[in-house]
């Protein structure tokens, strides 16, 4: 299985953006234990940061055909962008929302998202492990979908 972790606006700052909110860790450490951890659940999966609205929106659209799921942390954009949000409809890829931090436990504004609606899950609040949580719990999504079909 193939999947997809896409990461919106400022993350690639993590690490020294507001560490009392989103910790210490860098996001390639976080990718680069997602890459480990997914040879662990027999998984491929390809890692995409974009400060860019539109770049997130062709990346989720490219992924039609070869992808399986998606993980992704759209950012400021997950209360602020409904080109995001049709774009993950439209594909009709699975897909996992997460958050470093509890986005409901923070100011009002980021207690929107447009795209959780839709997604087959959402994990908040806990750090980097977060990115752990949602690639875990999209594998077994996956994996429970395949035995179905």
């Amino acid at each position: 299985m193939r999947i997809l972790l896409i990461n919106g606006p400022n993350l690639n700052l993590l690490g020294q953006r507001e560490p009392g909110i989103y910790g210490s860790t860098t996001l390639q450490a976080i990718e680069a234990d997602l890459q480990v951890k997914s040879k662990e659940l027999g998984l491929e999966l390809e890692c995409f940061q974009s400060n860019f609205e539109g770049a997130l929106v062709e990346t989720v659209q490219q992924a039609i055909g070869q992808f399986d799921g998606i993980l992704i942390n759209a950012g400021a954009y997950t209360h602020t962008s409904i080109a995001l949000r049709d774009a993950l409809i439209s594909c009709s890829i699975p897909y996992v929302e997460l958050h470093l931090s509890n986005t409901h436990s923070r100011e009002p504004f980021r207690h929107q998202s447009y795209i959780s609606d839709r997604a087959i899950g959402v994990v908040s609040g806990f750090g980097a492990m977060s990115y752990t949580l949602a690639m875990q719990g999209l594998c077994d999504y996956l994996l429970s979908q395949s035995k179905v079909n």
